[in-house]
């Protein structure tokens, strides 16, 4: 596996992680032997998207004695209510939801945190824990420049190492970026080979800001998986299609978080980096970009989705 550190954060994950998605709906040994798996395979980095609360126990006894090995990535926009996860209402409901995260996960601390919903009464002091390593701006709507700038402080406070943003693609990432004493870590937006975001890489460049890709393999595509040229360098080095398009992410200099409800396959996930593509094939690669995603949210319809939502208190 190899490891890369997050812009100027000291923060260093594995290039591959392993999202909490694949959790769903499954028994709690098939979970425990998907982040035993994820383990074995050398990945230290977890997105907590939502897990029921069974998961985090699962995950907790894994990393029991050997937490400082691993990064783990949590949403404090969602809480455990009535029996199901529900956008937290107010403070008080993250703040709950945080503590029994930490706790079920037998830790202190978590390593990355993603605010989803903003409005100008945003207050992490209130989250009542020691500190976060990451945390990421998930939606450019709302109130992010007031956001962005309590983030500042709390890096200030000692509360947070590092800050970062998600799904920022439109001037409103110039926006943040150049008013941004502290210039985001890692950007979290689509990207696969049909969506390379060769654009937005050369507008984050001056910022030292590194992509992690979700959709990395084009949700699931058929088209993108089985394009010829994936199909041709598979049978070249003995590996599948979906390991040439993780290994292409790997050279391109992404970080990637590839679903799979199937230890082999998360094995196989992590089997990439025994080969190398030559510089030819990764411009017939690059030459398949179509630059189109399949979350295809104008900012107006993102404004009206996200907007909509404001705090308790």
């Amino acid at each position: 596996m190899n490891f890369r550190r997050l812009g100027r954060t000291g923060l260093n994950v594995s290039e591959i992680g392993l999202g909490s998605e694949a959790f769903v709906n499954r028994a709690e040994g098939e979970s425990l032997a998907l982040i035993q798996a994820a383990i074995g395979a050398g990945i230290n980095y977890f997105d907590l998207y939502n897990p029921e609360p069974y998961v985090r126990d699962v995950l907790g006894k894994a990393m029991e004695g050997r937490r400082e090995k691993f990064i783990l990535q949590a949403h404090l926009c969602s809480a455990w209510l009535d029996g199901q996860y529900k956008r937290t209402r107010n403070m008080d409901e993250v703040k709950a939801a945080f503590a029994d995260l930490l706790t079920r996960l037998r830790t202190d601390h978590i390593e990355v945190g993603m605010i989803h919903y903003v409005d100008q009464q945003s207050d992490f002091s209130r989250l009542d824990i020691d500190y976060i390593d990451l945390l990421l701006l998930h939606q450019q709507v709302g109130d992010y420049m007031g956001a962005w700038k309590d983030m500042e402080k709390a890096v200030a406070q000692g509360k947070v190492r590092a800050i970062g943003l998600s799904n920022f693609e439109s001037e409103r990432l110039e926006e943040v970026c150049e008013a941004a004493a502290i210039k985001p870590a890692v950007l979290q937006v689509e990207c696969h080979p049909y969506f390379q975001q060769e654009e937005l890489k050369k507008r984050l460049a001056p910022y030292g800001t590194v992509i992690e890709s979700w959709y990395p393999i084009g949700h699931g595509d058929p088209g993108l998986i089985n394009e010829p040229v994936f199909t041709e360098l598979a049978q070249k080095y003995g590996k599948t299609n979906v390991q040439v398009i993780l290994r292409w992410h790997i050279q391109a200099g992404n970080i990637i978080f590839p679903k799979s409800t199937n230890p082999q396959h998360i094995r196989d996930n992590s089997d990439i980096f025994d080969f190398a593509l030559t510089d030819d094939e990764m411009a017939r690669i690059k030459a398949i970009d179509n630059g189109k995603g399949f979350y295809t949210a104008t900012l107006e319809e993102q404004e009206r989705n996200f907007s909509g939502w404001a705090p308790a208190d």
